[in-house]
C-alpha cells in the first residue's frame, strides 16, 4: 500500500508539473502584453521550451501514454497539428510563428511516427499469428 506521505509527494509533483506547463505557456502566449523587444522574444523562446519539457513528462505518464497512443489520437494529432503549424507559419509574424509552428510541426512528425510504428507492430503480430 501506498503511504500518505507518498500519496501526497505524488501530488505535489503533479501539480508542481502542471503549473510548469501551464506557466511556461503562459509565458509564451502573453509575453508580448508585459514586455518589449528582445526581452518579449526571450521569454516567449523560455516559456515555449518550459512548456514543451513538462508537457513531454507529462505525455509519459501511463493513461496518458495509452489515451496518446491510440490510433484516432494520433491521426488526430498528425491532421490538426500539421495544419496548425503550416496557418501558424503563414499568418504569425516574428518569433511566436516561427517557434509556434516549429513546436506544432514536431508534435505533428511525433504522431507520425507513432502511426508507422503501430502500424509495423500490428503488421508483425499479424505476421505471427498467421
Amino acid at each position: 500500500m501506498n503511504s500518505p506521505f507518498a500519496a501526497v509527494r505524488k501530488f505535489v509533483a503533479n501539480a508542481l508539473l502542471w503549473s510548469s506547463f501551464a506557466a511556461g505557456l503562459a509565458a509564451s502566449v502573453g509575453a508580448g502584453a508585459v514586455l518589449d523587444g528582445d526581452q518579449k522574444n526571450i521569454a516567449t523562446v523560455v516559456g515555449g521550451v518550459v512548456a514543451m519539457i513538462a508537457g513531454s513528462l507529462i505525455a509519459k505518464k501511463p493513461k496518458i501514454k495509452a489515451f496518446l497512443g491510440r490510433p484516432g489520437t494520433l491521426w488526430f494529432l498528425f491532421l490538426f497539428n500539421g495544419a496548425t503549424a503550416a496557418a501558424m507559419y503563414l499568418t504569425m509574424d516574428g518569433v511566436k510563428g516561427v517557434i509556434g509552428a516549429a513546436c506544432m510541426g514536431l508534435v505533428s512528425l511525433g504522431a507520425a511516427g507513432g502511426l508507422v510504428a503501430g502500424r509495423r507492430k500490428r503488421a508483425e503480430t499479424a505476421a505471427l499469428r498467421a
